[in-house]
């Protein structure tokens, strides 16, 4: 007995399907949801988050804190439209959400969180507490 081993990604047939009723329909394949990128690091100050979003507003935003549990999540709707004098030739709607959530440090300033946006990116600064900071060096004498 001979196990056939199959790629789902790689599936000739539904490609086939795509080129035939692109023009004609739009092609058959569904948007794929995605969630923006983002990258955190830190510093002996703060953490900083960035999240990829361009295309965006500010206002499309709503980020959340509750319970050491910061959440990010947008929400867009757009309708683009082609006319003709008289009858809509083609007609698409469009419709973006994501939703992403980070459990944040105990030692985050929860109340000095900010954020801002610009070219597309997502900012968000996460102050450290005082007693999370670095401490200067000292040297102890031995008495």
């Amino acid at each position: 007995m001979n196990v056939i081993k199959r790629n789902p990604a790689n599936r000739a047939f539904p490609s086939v399907m795509d080129e035939l009723f692109k023009d004609l329909l739009g092609g058959t394949q569904y948007t794929h949801k995605t969630v923006p990128p983002v990258n955190i690091w830190e510093t002996e100050q703060s953490f900083s988050v960035e999240l990829m979003a361009p295309g965006m507003k500010k206002e499309d935003f709503n980020i959340e804190l509750d319970n050491d549990l910061l959440t990010i999540s947008a929400e867009v709707k757009t309708e683009n439209t082609t006319e003709e004098r008289g009858k809509f030739t083609r007609r698409e709607f469009g419709y973006a959400s994501f939703k992403r959530s980070f459990t944040l440090p105990e030692t985050v300033k929860e109340d000095e969180i900010n954020a801002s946006y610009e070219d597309g990116i997502l900012k968000i600064t996460l102050p450290k507490k005082e007693e999370a900071l670095p401490k200067a060096k000292r040297l102890i004498e031995i008495s």
